[in-house]
């Protein structure tokens, strides 16, 4: 009977008017409760997209990839760096850059649990898009990595067009890299656009920025040196350093140090390494200093933390 379902759902979706923006999240909604009967997040490896599924107000510390989220269900608080985003229902949240995010659902239950959805933002995609696209007026580059605002009913229909395609996977080899186009098209159209279009396009301080960000996540264990950091951005200190704040909300120091101390929880969370053993591997001289630094960025020291993660791993089925 699913089947014959799944079969109307995707033959309703070709004669969907676009301007039903609370229908398509419904259909969104029964969708991910159907593949996600308990709390957790399901990744189905198909252009990084995933599907959570959350029922109480956990706070979660996480490392943010580039990703396009889309809230279906409930209430959702993140702070990324030093900015704070609320969001809900039918919302698009954006990162264009890695970045160390703080965050935690509220209105959540076992009746109604929060549901999200992503995929990975592809800036090389964009990068294609932009170069066949009318050039557009600068948005300026004092803007931060992310960016959160009402979702277009296009937009939704295309990430329900996506999740639908789940259920044909001869299909999803040709249709799949489709979808992730146009999303990331419809997105450009709208009022993300233009701060995509700074991120993303080759040439602007924001991309100069993104580029050792990215440059960084590898090299996190490297003494880090701004001067150099400067040179590889085409940048003097002084702007380098206005920059890469003004997109990320911390200092390149304080973003080296985040970057140490998400790898040294990884490493204790799912390598078994004690708390010495993580600070010297991300690159610590100092355990007390390391330690000192996790229970200000984490807010307890590291054993009771990686305790408590693993018990909370475990009564969620294993989701993060």
């Amino acid at each position: 009977m699913e089947d014959m379902a799944d079969g109307r759902t995707r033959r309703q979706l070709m004669q969907r008017a676009p301007g039903e923006l609370e229908s398509i999240n419904e259909e969104l909604k029964k969708s991910i409760l159907r593949r996600l009967p308990q709390p957790g997040e399901w990744r189905s490896g198909v252009a990084g997209l995933s599907l959570v599924r959350r029922e109480d107000a956990n706070r979660l510390h996480t490392f943010y990839t580039p990703f396009i989220g889309v809230t279906i269900q409930g209430v959702k608080h993140t702070v990324l760096g030093r900015e704070e985003y609320h969001y809900g229902a039918c919302h698009c949240f954006v990162t264009g850059v890695d970045m160390p995010s703080e965050s935690y659902v509220s209105a959540a239950s076992p009746e109604e649990p929060f549901l999200a959805l992503s995929i990975d933002l592809n800036r090389t995609v964009i990068a294609d898009l932009i170069a066949g696209m009318p050039p557009a007026p600068s948005p300026g580059d004092e803007k931060i990595g992310a960016a959160v605002e009402k979702i277009s009913p296009k937009v939704l229909l295309a990430f329900l067009r996506f999740v639908t395609l789940l259920d044909e996977p001869d299909e999803i080899p040709i249709v799949a890299p489709i979808l992730v186009r146009e999303i990331h098209h419809r997105l450009l159209l709208g009022p993300q656009g233009g701060w995509l279009r700074s991120v993303c396009s080759l040439g602007t301080k924001s991309n100069h920025i993104a580029r050792i960000i990215s440059w960084l996540r590898d090299n996190f264990r490297a003494p880090l040196h701004v001067n150099e950091l400067a040179d590889m951005a085409h940048m003097s200190p002084s702007a380098f350093f206005r920059h890469f704040k003004q997109v990320t909300t911390l200092s390149p120091l304080q973003y080296q140090k985040t970057l140490r101390l998400y790898e040294a929880r990884r490493l204790m969370l799912t390598q078994g390494l004690d708390a010495t053993g993580a600070a010297y591997d991300v690159g610590y001289e100092s355990t007390t200093q390391f330690i000192r630094e996790y229970k200000r960025q984490f807010g307890e020291p590291p054993l009771r933390h990686i305790t408590r993660l693993r018990a909370e791993t475990t009564a969620d089925g294993g989701a993060q």
